[in-house]
């Protein structure tokens, strides 16, 4: 199995998660998820980690970081052998405790880091267990929930002393009651609403805006690197704004004109936003202000379109070699 991509630098953020060997437990009760704590509070002094939230599950957890040492395999490595090792103890076992290596998506630390953190507290309540609870339910166990670092950016006095809330609580008026009231009235939003993360991450890897991506492909992903698949998953996506500037100066009209079109010229942009651009449907149809099924219909009539025009198929080809980097 191919390495996943590790794209580090000093400041970088991720979201990194790990997983227990064929899903099996990785905690047997809270003495293992004390021990587990105690191990992360003890590696984020050793490595010079910024730990903003996690969550611990009993085949998973999940932590939001920021590497100010561009460190994160370093701390990783030994932050997992740390835990398997007490484990494996503990259990009389031996062998891997986790399912292959850890998981990372970089994450644009001004755009994603207190969306993100929303999104990592609601997983205890994304199991089978809680589909059918109510809302009313889902908030009570949420706040009950003790292996989550959500109780510290509700309660003060519920606080870890080795979580940094104050970054997360800017964007919410700072580290004081009203930051906290305000987060948690937020999570009580996405617990009504949703909230909407993973369709957002770019190959696999990327959580940013467009600015950001084109940074990090330009600055980490050099050409010479572009035959290592995790590059080639990544290098293969082109900003939507990219797709679009292309798109108007070859059609001599603006987006908002094109979005208004019933034919080839949109069906031809939502093509290039699909494969070019690694967008969903549904994130497709919302800037076309459209439904997803009819970006589906409209790339099949294209499809069709293009086994009888050649010069339709040309003007594609002219489009993508423009975007070509």
């Amino acid at each position: 199995m191919a390495r996943p991509l590790r794209i580090q630098y000093e400041g970088a953020v991720y979201h990194v998660t790990c997983r227990g060997n064929e899903k099996k437990t990785i905690f047997k009760d809270d003495y293992d998820k004390n021990i587990f704590l105690e191990s992360l509070s003890d590696g984020l002094k050793t490595y010079t980690i910024i730990l903003y939230c996690y969550v611990l599950m009993d085949n998973h957890f999940h932590l939001l970081l920021e590497t100010p040492l561009s460190n994160l395999s370093e701390f990783m490595r030994w932050f997992n052998i740390t835990y398997t090792s007490h484990y494996n103890r503990r259990h009389k076992r031996s062998g891997h405790l986790y399912q292959g290596r850890f998981k990372s998506i970089l994450v644009e630390k001004e755009s994603y880091l207190h969306i993100l953190s929303r999104y990592i507290h609601l997983n205890p309540i994304r199991t089978k267990q809680h589909e059918m609870a109510s809302l009313p339910e889902k908030k009570k166990y949420l706040r009950n929930y003790t292996w989550s670092s959500l109780l510290g950016y509700k309660n003060e006095s519920q606080k870890d002393i080795f979580i940094d809330y104050a970054k997360v609580l800017e964007a919410y008026g700072g580290e004081n009651r009203e930051g906290r009231k305000l987060y948690w009235e937020a999570i009580s939003h996405d617990l009504s609403m949703g909230i909407s993360i993973k369709e957002k991450v770019i190959g696999g890897s990327i959580l940013g805006s467009d600015t950001f991506l084109r940074w990090i492909r330009d600055r980490f992903l050099p050409e010479k690197s572009r035959e290592i698949p995790a590059v080639k998953r990544l290098r293969k996506y082109t900003t939507k704004e990219e797709i679009i500037e292309a798109l108007c100066k070859e059609m001599g009209k603006g987006f908002d004109e094109i979005k208004k079109e019933h034919g080839i010229i949109r069906q031809i942009a939502m093509d290039l936003l699909y494969r070019v651009g690694g967008l969903k449907g549904t994130e497709i149809g919302r800037m076309m202000g459209i439904d997803y099924s009819t970006v589906s219909q409209g790339r099949k009539r294209l499809r069709e379109k293009l086994k009888r025009d050649k010069s339709l198929a040309k003007t594609i080809k002219k489009i993508e070699m423009d975007l070509s980097f």
